[in-house]
């Protein structure tokens, strides 16, 4: 169902069973799944691709230009919501500045309101953005994280797998998974409890704790120790693994542990 007053354009590629409310603005070139909803005064423009189910809240703007001095409007960048995903009164999301690029938003996360995803990001599965939440151009987040309120996040950053980030955090370097960080990248050990929510077991758990002691606490060169002890035992356990991997690039350096 489209409202008298909303703005859709011809050539807009609406799938079945969508929603489009009161003063709503679609321009061309964009692609709206089936069974997506978008609430009034949304504004859907050019180049974004939006899944199936999507939730698109009252004054969101998706697919908005990168705030980018140097951009040049007419390069063909994309801004892509993943199916399941919702997104809260206000929440903007950039499109990329790379021709044929994407800025992409994973499958069922869910940005509060006002939160901003600049340009290039790729944020994983099921990531939450709590509200005032600001994320620099080409961050990447992973898969179930959390980003609190106010939080900001330094451009080129990586945020790994499970990690929750607090309230007004100020984060400029990159981010191991499944740790806890806040304050200026602070690191607070590891996210317990959302690795136990997830079910991860508890021989994992255990594994990912001598990691992170290890690595970030008393190592003074993480990317060599994490290549060390991924040679060792903990390349089979799969959680392990990925948290020392995720040590082998970067290059805006890595949050270390005050405390074990």
């Amino acid at each position: 169902m489209i409202h008298a007053t909303a703005i859709v354009p011809p050539d807009a590629r609406i799938g079945e069973n969508v929603e489009i409310g009161p003063y709503v603005v679609v321009e061309g070139d964009v692609e709206i799944g089936d069974g997506s909803k978008l609430d009034s005064h949304a504004i859907v423009k050019s180049g974004s691709r939006i899944g199936k189910d999507v939730s698109v809240g009252n004054y969101v703007v998706i697919g908005g230009l990168p705030q980018d001095l140097g951009f040049d409007p007419d390069t063909p960048t994309y801004a892509i919501i993943g199916d399941g995903t919702e997104l809260r009164e206000g929440a903007t999301v950039n499109r990329a500045t790379q021709r044929e690029g994407a800025t992409v938003i994973g499958e069922n996360c869910y940005l509060m309101a006002q939160s901003h995803v600049g340009h290039d990001c790729i944020l994983g599965e099921r990531v939450v953005l709590a509200n005032v939440a600001m994320v620099g151009g080409f961050v990447q987040i992973g898969r179930f994280s959390f980003i609190g309120g106010g939080a900001g996040i330094h451009q080129h950053n990586r945020i790994g797998e499970g990690v929750m980030i607090g309230g007004n955090a100020a984060i400029t370097l990159d981010i191991a998974p499944f740790t806890i960080v806040a304050d200026r990248n602070e690191l607070y050990g590891l996210n317990l409890v959302g690795l136990r929510r997830r079910k991860v077991p508890r021989d994992s758990i255990q594994a990912l704790k001598n990691c992170y002691k290890d690595v970030l606490v008393e190592s003074s060169n993480v990317k060599e120790r994490a290549s060390e002890m991924l040679q060792g035992e903990y390349s089979d356990i799969e959680e392990a693994r990925h948290f020392l991997e995720f040590f082998q690039s970067g290059k805006r350096g890595f949050a270390k542990a005050t405390r074990s």
